[in-house]
């Protein structure tokens, strides 16, 4: 009996000498405070901002987000009714990161790259944080590359090249979202690359997501496409993460030396997250009740957009509304300041039925002509001018009962010009069918004819363009350029169309 004993006692001696055991330390911490949406934790010294914290036995993740002495701030990702004073927090030593890559192609998540369109779950090996430095200067490229949009007023008057950062503001209802699915829509059309479009809806009512959903599925565009979507149930630090996501999603692209491109939608709605947060984390607050940096969330957000030397771009489009059409509000001036340039839509234009609504005057394209293919910045290039002259002549026309023939003549160019500008939702054009009709109504084709005929003579004209010129199409979509030889083909055509036309 003792021999037996000492044999096992022997042979768990030589089994505990093999393990091998490794001390590890968790820093835990310990909730001394909750309320409105906040968590204050004690005990965690070594915790870095945007570190997610969480509390292994209720199955909750927080955000790190104010670093106190002593003292941590963190927001709840989940379940936040269920957090109590006294529960543990541990550290994950992890950033926050969201999923990236083709597998999320087509698909509509939350910020953290849950799925949100009831089909299979996401399984992608890459991931990247949602927070990540803009590239450097040495590793940028000027914006020469235009990102065709397919809407006319914009390819020929306030181009954007891709890499560009173009804000589109205005009031509510005037066509912003709009434009912006008419952006994404026209990208299978592109003679470049298609570039992967990422939607991100900030705030936005489920219904409209749904709506936009539809409407990318019904026309193909899903294929190219990413929703990263946040509702007004969500909580706050999920429409103010919603936008970073949607950022490193297009990075992942562009870094691999792909197109990308980024839409929020909108940013207005971000700006307001941000300040609840703040407000519920005790911070200092400033003009309109902002935290002091509420300027350097958009600016780090919006510096990530670029076009690089490995051939890669990032378009950002952030939308911006304003109210009572003025924009020289608070977030409306940040946003103008930080971005290229900015697409402005105007509530009389709209009631007035010119869609899209965009107001030329306060519209502008810093990168300009540098991202417009070689016809365009031929048929457009006095194309701005004519118009501003035209406004001017409008104006004048309204004091004088009778016109001299030629200003009359001007008049009537304008008023024709802008209705060549008027397209309607969802039915975007290529660049070269612009330039046809652009140059068609600065050289006189469309003179002879009443203003409100001009909508139904486009139609004609491009459908005979698409079934009889082909060829014209295709050699300016190849050459992107007016040469002597596709202009005498052109005037030819159009001399012809335009003859049988009055008959």
């Amino acid at each position: 009996m003792i021999d037996d004993l000492s044999f096992l006692i022997e042979k768990l001696e030589k089994e505990i000498e093999k393990l091998e055991i490794f001390s590890e330390i968790e820093e835990i911490g310990e909730i001394i405070r909750v309320g409105d949406g906040v968590v204050w934790i004690s005990g965690l010294r070594n915790a870095f901002v945007s570190e997610v914290l969480t509390i292994e036995e209720k199955n909750i993740f927080l955000l790190v987000l104010n670093l106190e002495e002593g003292l941590i701030g963190a927001v709840a990702f989940n379940d936040f009714e269920k957090i109590q004073k006294g529960d543990l927090v541990k550290r994950t030593k992890n950033i926050i990161q969201v999923p990236v890559g083709e597998e999320i192609i087509g698909r509509v998540i939350d910020p953290l790259g849950r799925p949100l369109d009831d089909l299979s779950p996401i399984n992608s090996n890459n991931y990247l944080p949602l927070e990540r430095k803009a590239p450097s200067v040495f590793e940028r490229e000027p914006v020469d590359l235009p990102l065709h949009t397919g809407i006319k007023i914009i390819d020929a008057l306030i181009p954007i090249g891709r890499g560009q950062r173009e804000l589109i503001l205005g009031d509510r209802q005037t066509g912003k979202t709009s434009i912006a699915l008419d952006v994404i829509l026209n990208q299978k059309n592109d003679p470049y690359r298609t570039p992967i479009c990422i939607y991100v809806a900030i705030g936005q009512k489920m219904s409209k997501i749904r709506r936009i959903y539809e409407i990318l599925k019904k026309e193909g565009a899903l294929d190219y496409t990413i929703i990263v979507a946040t509702t007004p149930e969500d909580s706050p630090i999920l429409l103010y993460l919603a936008p970073y996501a949607g950022c490193s999603i297009g990075e992942y692209f562009r870094d691999k030396g792909e197109d990308a491109l980024v839409i929020y939608d909108d940013l207005t709605k971000h700006a307001w997250a941000w300040r609840e947060i703040s407000l519920l984390l005790k911070r200092p607050v400033g003009r309109e009740a902002y935290p002091g940096d509420i300027f350097y969330i958009h600016s780090r957000l919006l510096e990530r957009a670029a076009k690089l030397k490995n051939g890669g771009s990032l378009t950002a489009l952030p939308i911006c509304e304003t109210q009572l059409g003025d924009v020289s509000a608070y977030i409306p001036t940040n946003l103008i300041s930080i971005t290229d340039g900015q697409i402005y839509l105007a509530t009389d234009l709209f009631k007035a039925n010119f869609r899209p609504a965009i107001n030329i005057g306060l519209s502008v394209s810093r990168v300009g002509s540098k991202a417009q293919t070689k016809i365009m910045k031929k048929v457009a290039g006095k194309l701005k001018l004519d118009l501003a002259q035209f406004r001017e002549l409008e104006e004048f026309a309204k004091l004088s009962a009778e016109l001299p023939e030629e200003i009359a003549k001007k008049l009537k160019r304008g008023k024709i010009l802008m209705e060549i500008l008027r397209q309607e939702n969802f039915k975007p054009l290529t660049f070269d069918k612009i330039s046809i009709l652009i140059y068609a109504a600065n050289n006189g084709f469309f003179d002879d004819f009443e203003i409100g005929e001009i909508k139904e003579i486009e139609v004609k004209l491009l459908e005979y363009l698409e079934l009889e010129k082909k060829e014209i199409l295709t050699e300016i979509i190849n050459q992107k350029d007016l040469t002597e030889e596709i202009e005498s083909k052109l005037k030819e055509s159009l001399f012809y169309f335009f003859e049988n036309y009055k008959k």
